[in-house]
């Protein structure tokens, strides 16, 4: 029987002391009696020569007392080893149910995150789930109305800068008419001369504002050869003796929004052109299978550090005279801003080395 069940049967003539173990097994092994022999049995205790711990319990039988004992060891369970074991169980369970807990409330967050990312290029995202915890299905809802009124916007906006568009050269035409009719160049020649610049001046911006309203709008995407959109740019914007350097050497063919790509150099070209005092620019284009960078190099007198996100705002300018001829509209640069940031692509203006200002695009590949 001590082989097979490590149970020892002896005569129970040698008192022990009650068992302090708080052991659970124990106390189930007393309720196991208990319902046997129909009373209380004291679990006693001893050590034998190995300093193993044994626990004995004294039955009665017909013929007096029998002890039965077992050894610390027969129980099996270890209550360092088992509190680890319940400690790391415990560990990964609480980690498995955060984990879940957490992803049902990030799902949502991260679907707005993405949405968000969207709406902030200028596309329009499909409706966000309102679902999860009161809170995030709150903001999603809120999120989705948001979405469509600034939609709502946008559409007003085209349609509001067409009204205004043809109201304003409504008039412009018909004082156009009125001074082609009018005899002799109304008796002062320099004086139409100047009114007919400023009408061809207001004439030009708003055509200006109605072409990059439809490059806003324009989100098609083609496969285009960069060297074909940047020749006939660099062609226009000659103008007698300015040098512009642009050598089409390596071939890139990237899928893109052309319209805003072209409206893009013609700006930062124009505006090289403008403020490079009348020295080379120079083009260059570089591709990988990463992204494509474009930069405009000029040799002016560049742009102080602490303005050269200001230059982005709409109607900043650094020649304060507001004169034209001398400081432009103020909107070429806002309007690089603008339609880089609708597309994804990053526009940034640098220090050149040597002088001067280097105008940088960089276009990732979709």
């Amino acid at each position: 029987m001590h082989k097979k069940h490590h149970l020892v049967l002896t005569s129970s003539d040698k008192l022990l002391p009650d068992t302090t173990s708080l052991l659970p097994y124990l106390n189930f092994f007393k309720n196991s009696l208990r319902k046997q022999l129909g009373h209380e049995s004291a679990i006693k205790t001893s050590t034998d020569i190995n300093g193993e711990e044994w626990f004995w319990v004294d039955i009665p039988v017909s013929t007096g007392t029998l002890r039965f004992g077992f050894p610390r060891s027969r129980i099996g369970v270890k209550p360092s080893v088992a509190f680890f074991v319940l400690l790391i169980t415990g560990f990964i369970l609480t980690v498995i149910t955060a984990a879940l807990l957490t992803r049902r409330l990030t799902v949502t967050i991260e679907r707005l995150y993405h949405a968000a990312q969207l709406v902030g290029k200028g596309q329009w995202p499909d409706p966000v789930p309102e679902e999860g915890p009161k809170e995030l299905e709150v903001l999603a809802r809120e999120f989705n109305r948001m979405s469509i009124q600034v939609r709502e916007l946008l559409a007003n906006r085209t349609v509001l800068l067409a009204g205004i568009s043809h109201d304003l050269r409504t008039p412009l035409t018909q004082i156009q008419l009125a001074l082609e009719m009018l005899p002799n160049e109304g008796g002062d020649q320099h004086l139409m001369s100047g009114i007919r610049r400023d009408l061809e001046s207001v004439n030009r911006l708003i055509g200006q504002a109605l072409e990059v309203n439809l490059e806003l709008d324009q989100q098609e995407k083609e496969p285009v050869e960069i060297a074909s959109i940047l020749d006939p740019i660099v062609e226009a914007a000659k103008q007698g003796d300015q040098v512009i350097n642009w050598q089409n050497e390596m071939s890139c063919v990237f899928t893109l929004n052309s319209l805003a790509l072209q409206r893009i150099i013609s700006n930062l070209l124009e505006n090289a052109l403008r403020y490079g005092d009348g020295k080379p620019i120079s083009i260059e284009c570089g591709c990988d299978k990463k992204s494509l960078t474009i930069q405009v190099q000029d040799r002016g007198s560049g742009i102080p550090e602490a303005e050269r996100e200001a230059v982005f705002q709409p109607f900043f300018r650094l020649e304060k005279s507001r004169n034209s001829k001398t400081g432009g509209s103020g909107l070429g640069l806002a309007i690089v801003r603008q339609l880089a940031n609708t597309n994804g692509w990053t526009v940034q203006l640098l220090e050149r080395a040597g002088g001067g200002t280097c105008a940088k695009l960089v276009i990732p590949m979709d």
